[in-house]
């Protein structure tokens, strides 16, 4: 099993504090901020950051879909990380600064991933239809937060 790796970043008028609070914001802001690929969402303990245990199913393809129960930690100033109960995916929001009023926002997820020749289809293209699902996250969080 190859580990599977998706990279998506975005550069928001917003500062750091801003657009990690809002990140943060399971019990609020960050439902809104999914695109149409996530559904039965809900926040089953916490809702703010760190301690936070959140469920939704996310359909990456027509054909794909995983149920994920997510365990939030907050293991440094400006990262959030979901951690499945269900699977080896682990998701890292990093939020930094970037200029006068302005933040990075890198989302990585990682996945042991299957082997043979399935494992090469999804090392080939699941990264670049995952990245894509957050790159609309990352939109709707800088409508959100550029408001």
């Amino acid at each position: 099993m190859a580990q599977v790796e998706a990279t998506t970043e975005r550069v928001v008028a917003a500062d750091p504090e801003t657009v990690f609070d809002t990140l943060a914001d399971y019990s609020g802001t960050r439902a809104k901020l999914l695109p149409e690929h996530f559904s039965e969402y809900e926040v089953r303990e916490g809702g703010d950051g760190e301690g936070t245990l959140v469920h939704w199913k996310l359909q990456a393809t027509s054909k794909r879909v995983r149920d994920c129960l997510l365990e939030v930690t907050e293991p440094s100033d400006g990262e959030l990380v979901e951690k499945d109960r269900n699977s080896s995916m682990v998701t890292t929001w990093r939020v930094t600064p970037a200029g006068e009023g302005k933040s990075r926002v890198v989302v990585t997820t990682v996945w042991n991933g299957a082997g043979g020749i399935g494992g090469f289809f999804e090392k080939t293209f699941a990264p670049k239809g995952l990245g894509r699902i957050y790159d609309a996250v990352l939109a709707k969080l800088a409508a959100e937060v550029e408001k």
